[in-house]
Order: structure tokens, then C-alpha cells, then sequence
């Protein structure tokens, strides 16, 4: 009987510094136990200070270790070709000023951003005639549609992010989760090109 192994690289795991990586790290395996057993422990790579803090495992490096384990091996691949491997150093400790003043920075850009825009469009006087249209008196300061405006517009965002602080408000994700995601794809492919000595190979002309 054959032996079959079918190996599905992660899209992208986290090791630690002088971390040895195997096969059963980068690759999701399905085969028999004895196969699992031999294939899952062969080392593709170690760690070191010169892999920086992105590493890209390619597929055709898992095929030739498995080739060296076991030449009559049947390797059947799935799904995407590299694996990218985050290396994660010591995380730093948690700073309650610095926290502090980037949250006062990011509260005071949006105030400004969201005042000038009403300055912008005219907001005050939008809502002054708002409010003559619907009582039939002037009002320098229409609080009675400024107050709730204010709040609509604070529970907007909320809606609008889905979140309130960690906690989300449903399932679907919010515009700038998709964003991000969208970001982070783009950046992974980025890496994949530019970091996967693989996929490049430089020719002598000499």
C-alpha cells in the first residue's frame, strides 16, 4: 500500500527566537499514524538573528526534507504554497502614560477633524434653520436639536465600528476590520514576493 501524505502549508504562524520550525508547524498533515509520526517532527528551519522578524517557508523546501525522509513518500499538496513565519521577540511592558497620550492625541485629531467639518458645511446655521422651519422662532443655539445630534452622532460611530470597547456589537465585521484585513492581504503578498529567497533566483552571465 502507498503511502500517502497530504500537507496544507498555514497561511502564517509565530515562532520564537533560535525556535526550531518542523513540518507539523508549517503544514496542516492528514495520512496515516505512522506517516504523521516520522514526517511531523522533521526540522525545515531554525530561527536565527538574521531572519530579522519575517521568515517565508516555501513548499518546495517541505518536499525536499520529506524527499531526504523517505523518497517513496507520496507528498499530495493543498492550498497556498508558502507559510509566513512571525517572529515574535520579548513584548514590551505596558506603559500607562505613553497609552495616555496616544489616546489624548487620536481624541483630539478626531474632535478637530469632526468640528472642522461642521464648520466646513455650516453646521450651526443648518440647524438654526432647521429649527425656525419647525417652531417658527429664532434660536442662536438650538440645543433641542444639537443635543441629540451630538449623541446620534457618538452611538453612529459605535454602529458604524460595531464595537463597544472590546466587545462587538454583532458578527459582522466593521468597515475597518475589512480594511485592515484587506491591508494585511496585501502586505503578506508583499512579503511573500520580496522575502521568499524561493521564488528569485539571480543567473551568472559570466
Amino acid at each position: 500500500m502507498d503511502k500517502i501524505l497530504y500537507i496544507r502549508m498555514r497561511h502564517r504562524i509565530q515562532a520564537r527566537p533560535n525556535q526550531t520550525i518542523t513540518i507539523g508547524d508549517v503544514g496542516q498533515l492528514v495520512g496515516d499514524e505512522e506517516v504523521l509520526r516520522m514526517v511531523g517532527g522533521i526540522a525545515i528551519h531554525q530561527v536565527n538573528r538574521s531572519d530579522k522578524s519575517i521568515v517565508v517557508l516555501d513548499i518546495m523546501r517541505v518536499l525536499k526534507e520529506l524527499r531526504k525522509a523517505d523518497p517513496e513518500l507520496d507528498v499530495q499538496t493543498v492550498g497556498p504554497a508558502q507559510t509566513i513565519v512571525e517572529i515574535v521577540y520579548k513584548t514590551k511592558q505596558f506603559r500607562p502614560m505613553f497609552f495616555a497620550a496616544v489616546w489624548l492625541l487620536l481624541f483630539l485629531g478626531a474632535a478637530l477633524a469632526i468640528m472642522n467639518f461642521h464648520e466646513d458645511v455650516s453646521m450651526r446655521i443648518v440647524h438654526q434653520k432647521i429649527f425656525k422651519t419647525i417652531t417658527g422662532l429664532d434660536d442662536e443655539k438650538p440645543l433641542l436639536l444639537q443635543i441629540p445630534y451630538s449623541i446620534g452622532l457618538g452611538l453612529g460611530m459605535i454602529l458604524f465600528f460595531n464595537h463597544v470597547f472590546r466587545k462587538r456589537i454583532n458578527e459582522e465585521p466593521s468597515p475597518l476590520e475589512v480594511e485592515m484585513f484587506n491591508y494585511q492581504q496585501d502586505l503578506d503578498m508583499y512579503v511573500i514576493m520580496h522575502e521568499n529567497k524561493e521564488s528569485s533566483k539571480q543567473t551568472d552571465d559570466n
